[in-house]
């Protein structure tokens, strides 16, 4: 096996022992195909098995590893067939409960037989219960090892017991140990400053957490191991959308010079029954200057509701149409884009410019009214909802897109 720093996820995740055909396709729909997708699927939360509990200080509600000797065990016909196993440690007495239960487990849960159970206590009729409860029996008077970390439990797909995620996760630690590679992106002394661990070291922790380890601080979200690999997936994030916009502003888009101010957009402001705020004034300089660059200006105009953002959208706009552009606005519904269309239909046509409209229920002929002379760039502004971006519409100088609420759109759409 390769022990280059990205080994494991060349490895698939049927080289471990327990994962055939069955398995394999168990794991495949939770995404998981190598030994590295494996050490990403991470515990959903932990329980500790490190200790061994006295049964009389267990309280309902309580996750505790008892060891104790069988009393007494009888099959209980009622409602509901159950097997019920009496136990005590010298402590205190508990009942096991198993609905789904064999002949043979019956046999072998004998007077006297010493077992290592654990479960969740709850209250009883008569003595506080562990239902179903995970067992081993033990052999003589010997004290038995506990469990050295915290026990993990994983997210889960039918089929897939606990027990073998655990298996499956200790033979994928084994050959991370071993030398295969998980590859680290942070450079060391980025972990250093920020007090974190490195890859391998956060996983294995993450996977089988010391039994001094935080349950309270896991369970958070706030260990250390975890906030190493939070800031890897958010720095990846951030890097991944500073190449999108790199990459988006590598593409050409209109270059409008500073004197379009002076046509569409200077008789706008004189049509328009109040003044711009100074806010609005700068912001709108702001796009103009935008506009000037020669590359997609990615902007986002934020501000309160009622505080005049449709207007700056509209003098965006007036810039474009003057430099001999189209225009699209859309939104997020009908109503709102039927609101801007009235908007911009009060604005514009009265200025000699043509306001379009389209969305999802126009069709046939009146669909055709609109998508035509978008396509022929005589119809330079048109307001609609996502209809716009449909494979069917066509714009001849699409200049300039303004979406409204953007965030209400899917990331697809987006």
């Amino acid at each position: 096996m390769s022990t280059a720093v990205d080994s494991l996820a060349r490895t698939p995740v049927t080289a471990l022992k327990g994962v055939g055909p069955k398995n394999a396709e168990r794991l495949a729909r939770l995404g998981i195909a190598s030994v590295q997708d494996l050490l990403f699927h991470l515990p959903l939360r932990y329980q500790d098995r490190t200790r061994v509990v006295p049964v009389g200080s267990l309280r309902p509600g309580d996750q505790a590893v008892i060891e104790v000797r069988v009393d007494h065990a009888e099959v209980r016909f009622g409602r509901r067939r159950s097997l019920l196993v009496q136990v005590s440690d010298g402590t205190g007495r508990l009942l096991l409960r198993f609905f789904h239960f064999t002949a043979a487990q019956k046999q072998a849960f004998s007077r006297g037989t010493r077992l290592r159970c654990f479960g969740e206590v709850r209250n009883g009729p008569t003595l506080p219960e562990l239902v179903h409860p995970e067992y081993q029996r033990l052999d003589g008077d010997e004290p038995a090892p506990v469990e050295e970390a915290l026990t993990p439990v994983y997210p889960t797909t039918e089929g897939m017991h606990q027990l073998t995620w655990r298996d499956l996760t200790e033979q994928a630690l084994g050959l991370l140990q071993a030398g295969g590679g998980l590859q680290e992106l942070l450079p060391e002394p980025v972990l250093r400053r920020l007090g974190l661990p490195s890859l391998p070291e956060a996983v294995a922790l993450l996977h089988r957490p010391p039994p001094d380890s935080s349950r309270a601080l896991l369970s958070e979200r706030g260990h250390p191991a975890q906030r190493r690999l939070a800031f890897e997936e958010l720095l990846a994030h951030q890097l991944s959308l500073r190449l999108l916009r790199r990459r988006a502003r590598e593409h050409p888009a209109p270059q409008v010079g500073a004197e379009v101010a002076d046509g569409l957009a200077a008789r706008l402001l004189e049509a328009l029954p109040f003044r711009l705020t100074g806010a609005q004034r700068r912001v709108a300089q702001e796009i103009l200057a935008d506009l000037g660059r020669g590359r997609p200006m990615l902007r986002l105009v934020q501000g309160d509701v009622g505080c005049g953002k449709t207007v700056v959208a509209a003098l965006a706009a007036a810039y474009l149409v003057e430099a001999g552009w189209q225009v699209a606005l859309m939104a997020p519904t009908e109503l709102l884009a039927e609101q801007h269309r009235r908007n911009f239909a009060a604005w514009f046509e009265p200025l000699g410019v043509a306001v379009g409209w389209l969305s999802g229920r126009h069709k046939g002929r009146r669909r055709a009214q609109v998508l035509e002379p978008l396509a022929s760039g005589e119809l330079p502004l048109v307001v609609g909802t996502h209809a716009l971006f449909q494979d069917d519409v066509r714009f001849a100088r699409l200049g300039l897109a303004i979406v409204d609420e953007q965030h209400r759109f899917g990331v697809h759409q987006r």
